[in-house]
């Protein structure tokens, strides 16, 4: 039995990849997020808003129930939000960076932490992927509080893969860049005005011009990588370069 527990399982990429593992019997799926949207006999939804963190405190040992017999755990943080589009010092609220990064890296980094405790006397194969994003390795204009927590997840998974070498866990952390899919946060992306995000057209055309992955496609290709993930030594991982 593989326990995998994927948050922000309800829509996107999130929920693509939960019902892409579900193919397999031997696989069960623990989805936290908001909303349910998957009916299947071995998917529990855990009901969850990240951007309650003492919520999220509070309901930890719902998500990390024990699973004495499971071969291999897996957490893959994957909700995540873009949250407002806008230059720093323009009308920018600043509660909004607190959101953007309670969301992005404080509840990844309390899950992991939580993920890495609960089960970490347990034999079984132990995997961490954190959804990164390109924007976390470069700076996008209007995208500052999003491109700073990417660039934080992208961190905190390469200190956490060297506290587990350096422990010789044999636990596996990685930050995954996922590349340009064609989700919500896309559309949300694209309907942003230019004065507040120079190439929102860029973004426009990868849409008219059908160059954006699906999230199905992107659920397989990180499927294969879980189910390979012992071949990748780098921390800093990208779909766009899986087979």
């Amino acid at each position: 039995m593989n326990i995998y527990i994927i948050t922000g399982a309800s829509k996107g990429i999130g929920k693509a990849l939960a019902e892409e593992l579900l193919k397999d019997d031997s696989n069960h799926v623990v989805g936290v997020s908001r909303t349910c949207s998957i009916k299947h006999p071995n998917y529990r939804h855990q009901p969850l808003d990240f951007s309650d963190v003492e919520a999220v405190e509070h309901n930890l040992q719902k998500i990390f129930l024990p699973y004495p017999e499971a071969q291999k755990l897996v957490l893959v943080n994957n909700a995540g939000v873009l949250g407002d589009i806008g230059y720093v010092g323009e009308d920018m609220p600043n509660e909004r960076f607190e959101f953007v990064f309670d969301v992005n890296v404080i509840v990844p980094a309390m899950l992991m932490n939580t993920f890495l405790q609960v089960y970490q006397q347990q034999p079984a194969k132990k995997v961490v992927v954190n959804v990164s994003s390109g924007a976390g390795k470069y700076p996008v204009d209007g995208w500052a509080s999003y491109c700073a927590s990417k660039a934080a997840i992208d961190m905190l998974s390469q200190t956490v893969q060297l506290e587990q070498d350096n422990r010789a866990s044999n636990v596996k952390v990685f930050s995954l860049s996922p590349g340009v899919v064609d989700t919500s946060m896309q559309g949300q992306i694209r309907e942003i005005d230019a004065s507040r995000f120079s190439t929102v057209e860029k973004f426009r055309q990868y849409k008219a011009n059908n160059e954006l992955a699906s999230p199905e496609e992107v659920a397989r290709k990180m499927v294969h990588f879980l189910h390979n993930s012992d071949n990748y030594k780098e921390v800093i991982v990208s779909v766009r370069d899986m087979p």
